[in-house]
């Protein structure tokens, strides 16, 4: 998948008047960094980022993220990186959709359209991201995954509360899918 700048995809949404219409995804804007922000704040699950960070995202991880359109509305996102060590390896470091576009398969469908752009340019094996144990639809959208790929999912946990120095953050589970049939 290609950039287009031209494309109309700069506005986070405010309604559901547009349902019905059919989600497009593409690489981000650097622009459309305070909407991902938005809508990860919004999601109530997501530790939210700085704004600055999203703006980074959007500039040097913009290969490896994709950003779901809804007429001129950004209604969804997945943000990732190919692992420095692991290369063949892309983890998915968040995933959110607006709450007025929830349960209509957005969020596989936006995380099928980022691995399909990564694997344009380089192959990729295996996706990872860490999920918390109380989030559920996280846990689905990756079981769902990696049985729509026919790959196998493995879970083990990756950082314990002791690793967030105490806070009352939950651990992180590691959900490792693959290999990918090529």
């Amino acid at each position: 998948m290609t950039r287009h700048p031209e494309e109309k995809c700069d506005k986070s949404l405010g309604d559901s008047s547009h349902s019905n219409a059919a989600v497009t995804f593409r690489t981000p804007r650097l622009d459309e960094g305070v909407h991902l922000w938005r809508l990860a704040s919004d999601s109530g699950t997501l530790d939210v980022n700085s704004r600055y960070s999203y703006l980074l995202w959007c500039r040097d991880f913009a290969d490896t993220t994709v950003v779901g359109c809804l007429n001129d509305s950004v209604v969804a996102f997945v943000t990732g990186y190919l692992r420095p060590a692991a290369p063949d390896t892309l983890f998915v470091w968040q995933v959110a959709v607006d709450a007025t576009q929830q349960r209509r398969g957005l969020a596989g469908r936006a995380l099928d359209a980022l691995v399909n752009q990564v694997a344009q340019r380089q192959p990729v094996a295996y996706v990872e991201a860490t999920v918390t144990p109380d989030n559920m639809p996280s846990s689905r959208l990756f079981e769902g995954f990696a049985r729509n790929r026919d790959a196998a999912l493995t879970t083990q946990p990756l950082f314990t509360e002791k690793h967030f120095g105490g806070s009352a953050h939950l651990e992180e589970v590691l959900y490792r899918i693959g290999p990918l049939p090529r």
